[in-house]
């Protein structure tokens, strides 16, 4: 369920899938990688580029590393899966999952040993769906303007602005059944912000759209306080 403040229907109202993949990966401190007979849970030892590309950055003694120096025909292939999970404390966190395939190649540069990941697959998986994101989407698209910055937005509303979460879970009126025990703060990006409401079964999710989409958190901030001004006039 949705709300609006005078967004014109042609005007995007959230992210497209390959910004929500590029959102989740930039983002991301961890990952999981499956290669050849071999699983790994990886922490800080990945970067992304401009356009998309993902490099893993092992340790020269590590078993990756010493995978990758075995391998046949010097190429791995390799499954990464990034986990998004909401920074606040609510039911059912997991908002979306990635996952990207393709074949990890060395890269070497001075003494430092990178793996550079030739994509072929990019899936992202929601509660709502599983859609494939093609491969020139990905390298076209950026990651929200707000990515980076979500999770300390959402985690100071929640903590620090239950007034300002009671007006917004107003302004759907009616669209919100009675009952809800409470409502947290779920995601954050240019077009909107969406709440989940929680019931003592259940729960519902409340998106509200900005009247322009945000370029940082500071336009953020004011777009959330412009949705609660007709409530305070």
């Amino acid at each position: 369920m949705s709300t609006a403040a005078e967004t014109p229907p042609t005007e995007p109202t959230q992210p497209t899938a390959a910004e929500q993949v590029r959102s989740v990966v930039a983002r991301a401190v961890s990952l999981s990688l499956t290669t050849q007979g071999q699983a790994y849970d990886l922490i800080g030892m990945h970067s992304v580029s401009r356009r998309g590309r993902i490099t893993l950055h092992p340790q020269v003694d590590s078993p990756l590393a010493s995978q990758m120096e075995h391998a046949p025909r010097g190429s791995l292939a390799a499954l990464l899966e990034f986990t998004d999970i909401t920074p606040t404390a609510t039911r059912a966190r997991v908002r979306a999952r990635v996952r990207v395939s393709g074949w990890l190649t060395p890269d070497r540069r001075g003494d430092a040993t990178t793996l550079r990941l030739d994509t072929a697959r990019v899936t992202l998986s929601t509660p709502a769906e599983t859609v494939e994101v093609g491969l020139d989407e990905m390298t076209s698209a950026s990651p929200d303007p707000l990515a980076i910055e979500e999770a300390e937005m959402l985690t100071h509303l929640a903590d620090a602005h239950e007034d300002m979460l009671a007006g917004l879970v107003a302004l759907a009126g009616p669209r919100v059944p009675q009952g809800f025990t409470r409502a947290v703060p779920l995601a954050l990006d240019r077009h909107g912000i969406t709440l989940r409401c929680e019931y003592p079964i259940g729960h519902c999710d409340l998106r509200l759209l900005f009247a322009a989409p945000a370029r940082n958190a500071a336009e953020a901030g004011e777009q959330i306080s412009r949705l609660l001004v007709p409530q305070l006039g």
